[in-house]
């Protein structure tokens, strides 16, 4: 059923990630700026993330010997700059997440500029490096936030939809990897009920939600794909989430045949094979439009 499947090390069935977004607090300063200090529940939901629920994934990422990927908004890097280090320091990829989680369709011009290359900034200070991918905060990526990605020469971008599997992005100014995402992989739809940001989502059993996720793994292990879940510490790292995903990633790693790693590592893995002739990547070319569409 895919086109072009990819050719996975090893002799893998799939390339699999999960991806969490370290939104921590960062949500409710961005959306309530005239008095977020003043909202101590949803601080205090967002910071379950960094405070409780990532120690709890690096633990069993340790334990399974797994590296992942984490995307992070700048500000988030400098909050809990200790905690990034742990991340890094076990070998985990962190990504550029935006400054303070600003919606990059409503920062269009100067003030999007602005906020991304501040962001790229902070996190040469923390972590040490220029990060390598980006996924646009609630996936809102525009053509000039490409182009800024093109510009200080990303590997991937992670937020759009356009295929099953990894693609090529293409502009008049160059080139990067996309690392396809889509809402059946995420965990807002079934557990965000942040009424504060505007989501009340009916929150389902983690057991139901889940089920929801390992079907969608189940297809693209059938057909040789890439399965990715796009998952926040605050939301699926609670408790009894996290304890149904430490065993199925403890089964899936016994019983099949999955490559796990960070994104960074994948998409450097599928760029080879494409510069090598032994993959030809699926090219979307961009702006898909120019001009406002109307009837």
């Amino acid at each position: 059923m895919l086109k072009n499947p990819i050719p996975w090390p090893n002799g893998a069935k799939c390339a699999c990630a999960i991806t969490f977004d370290i939104d921590a607090d960062s949500l409710i300063h961005i959306s309530k700026p005239d008095d977020s200090y003043q909202r101590l529940y949803p601080i205090s939901m967002g910071r379950y993330g960094p405070d409780i629920a990532v120690p709890r994934i690096l633990k069993t990422y340790e334990r399974l010997d797994i590296k992942q990927s984490f995307f992070v908004p700048g500000w988030c890097l400098e909050q809990y700059a200790p905690l990034m280090e742990n991340i890094l320091k076990k070998g985990h990829e962190i990504g550029h997440h935006g400054l303070l989680h600003e919606d990059p369709i409503k920062t269009i011009g100067n003030e999007q500029a602005d906020a991304f290359l501040r962001a790229l900034e902070i996190h040469k200070k923390i972590c040490g490096r220029h990060p390598v991918g980006y996924r646009a905060p609630v996936y809102n990526i525009t053509p000039q936030v490409v182009d800024l990605l093109v510009a200080n020469k990303f590997l991937y971008d992670s937020s759009l939809m356009g295929d099953d599997i990894p693609y090529r992005l293409k502009t008049r100014q160059g080139s990067l990897l996309e690392i396809p995402v889509h809402w059946g992989c995420d965990d807002w739809p079934p557990f965000a009920h942040y009424e504060e940001i505007g989501y009340m989502m009916p929150v389902k059993a983690p057991s139901v939600a889940l089920n929801g996720f390992w079907e969608e793994f189940d297809a693209q292990y059938e057909h040789g794909g890439f399965f990715m879940l796009i998952v926040h510490p605050f939301l699926t790292g609670r408790l009894a989430r996290w304890n149904l995903i430490d065993k199925w990633l403890e089964e899936t790693i016994i019983s099949k045949k999955v490559w796990f790693a960070p994104l960074e590592k994948i998409a450097r893995y599928v760029q080879k094979l494409a510069d090598d002739g032994m993959y030809r990547l699926k090219t979307d070319h961009l702006p898909y439009f120019t001009t406002q569409i109307r009837a």
